[in-house]
């Protein structure tokens, strides 16, 4: 039997793109400040899974809602289970867009929207897949899992509460629609280090405060700090200083202080390079004035070890491995206030095998900080062999639609695939593609999950067939 399963999904465009739609309307960004019982990571979160839930019930499918933590839906029997691990949850949208980020907008091809390519639109893509082979009826020896969480772009606090109170098994194998083709069957470890510091201020210059960033896996797009005291030339060093290193600012003086923002870009937390980061350019910027005590420790790292030092060279983490490739840092979040007894810096490390957070830890504890220590959550190094039948038949289904060389990819970023000792990520982006993802102006190509959505039929076939 020949199925074309790219004319299926054409049958289903414009059904795909009202469901797609639908989801990206609602603002789930994570807000604990509206957390409770019902709402564990605040309102939005919910009101997607709800959504989600309530799409896979229209189309006939049995479905468990979780506490509101997570969600699921099966198709067919057997006693082998495939599990499907996407996310409704999306990075906060920031500023900087030329469209409202829960708008859904398309334009010249590309979907705009906040969760269009992290994680909305390739959860949606997939889902048609599945929903292609329930609509044919195509005959299946396993059984279908399709998991949705709430807290990805956080501390997958979602997944452990699934996993403890979902009452299924763990599937055998499975996949998560949340990176690239043609697969990634490796993931960096992951784990969060806050740098401390008191907000002891004893120069000419003072730091009343410092700020930046929004979530440890973003680039800070902007950072903001609130400076008095001797700060000769302050408006014309700083415009000259936005000159040289190609970034925006925003001056202001209020009280007999300065306060002063520097504008970068965003980017995806694992991809460090990818972003302009605020904050290290505003504090390199300022330790060139007589700051002193903690607010000059504060400073000197953010900008100079800190400012650039991706791979963390500067920090003496530095760490390559030949399979997984290299550590990689992103300074995410800043926070600095004069009469705070503990400032931070939270530093977030994808490594490689060969290190371990603590020792990371152990160098970073050689800066001038006060202590430094180490998120609740992290993740280990993952990884699953080309060898592995999954691996290999995920492969030939992308070589097959595409008739592009499959190959094995290791990337920084974690995703739910990690979850499964059998799980890898597998699209939805395609090779070359623009990366958005945690940036303004998100967007995915409508023809690309289209695309996506064909091979995840096919594959999902192959996988349970």
């Amino acid at each position: 039997m020949t199925i074309d399963f790219k004319a299926e999904v054409e049958k289903r465009r414009e059904d795909l793109l009202a469901d797609l739609f639908s989801l990206l309307a609602i603002n789930s960004e994570r807000d604990d400040n509206l957390a409770d019982k019902e709402h564990p990571f605040g309102p939005g979160p919910v009101k997607a899974l709800h959504k989600f839930l309530e799409i896979a019930e229209r189309d006939g499918y049995p479905t468990k809602n979780v506490d509101n933590y997570a969600g699921h839906f099966e198709y067919g029997d057997g006693e082998e289970v495939l599990g499907i691990f996407a996310h409704m949850d999306v990075v906060p949208a920031g500023s900087g867009w030329d469209t409202d980020p829960y708008t859904p907008t398309i334009k010249d091809g590309k979907l705009y929207a906040r969760g269009s390519s992290d994680d909305k639109g390739p959860t949606v893509a997939c889902y048609y897949g599945l929903k292609i082979i329930k609509e044919l009826g195509l005959p299946i020896s396993k059984k279908v899992r399709f998991v949705v969480g709430t807290d990805e772009e956080s501390g997958w606090a979602d997944m452990d509460y699934y996993f403890e109170h979902s009452g299924v098994k763990e599937p055998d194998f499975g996949f998560s629609p949340d990176a690239e083709f043609p697969i990634i069957n490796g993931e960096k470890g992951n784990i969060t280090e806050y740098l401390h510091f008191a907000g002891e201020n004893s120069g000419a210059a003072r730091l009343h405060s410092f700020t930046g960033g929004l979530r440890e896996n973003m680039v800070p797009e902007s950072a903001t700090a609130l400076v008095s005291g001797l700060l000769p030339d302050f408006a014309d060093r700083l415009a000259a200083f936005a000159e040289e290193q190609k970034v925006t600012f925003e001056l202001a003086e209020e009280d007999g202080k300065f306060k002063v923002t520097i504008i970068g870009k965003s980017a995806h937390g694992a991809s460090p390079q990818s972003g302009v980061n605020g904050a290290t350019y505003l504090a390199r910027f300022l330790n060139q004035f007589d700051f002193a005590g903690s607010a000059k420790d504060y400073l000197a790292i953010a900008g100079e070890i800190l400012f650039e030092d991706h791979a963390g060279q500067a920090l003496g983490v530095a760490h390559t491995d030949e399979k997984m490739g290299a550590l990689s840092m992103n300074a995410g979040v800043f926070r600095f206030e004069e009469t705070a007894a503990d400032n931070t810096i939270a530093l977030n490390f994808r490594y490689p095998k060969g290190t371990t957070p603590e020792e990371i830890q152990a160098a970073l504890k050689k800066l001038a900080v006060v202590d430094v220590t180490l998120s609740e959550q992290g993740h280990t190094p993952h990884y699953v062999p080309m060898e592995d039948p999954l691996v290999a038949t995920l492969l030939d289904v992308y070589e097959r639609q595409t008739g592009l060389r499959g190959h094995e990819q290791v990337i920084g970023g974690g995703t739910f695939g990690r979850l499964l000792k059998r799980g890898v990520a597998y699209g939805a982006m395609f090779p070359g593609y623009t990366d958005t993802m945690h940036q303004a102006n998100e967007f995915a190509d409508v023809e690309d999950l289209m695309r996506a959505a064909a091979i995840y039929a096919e594959a999902i076939y192959e996988l349970v067939k």
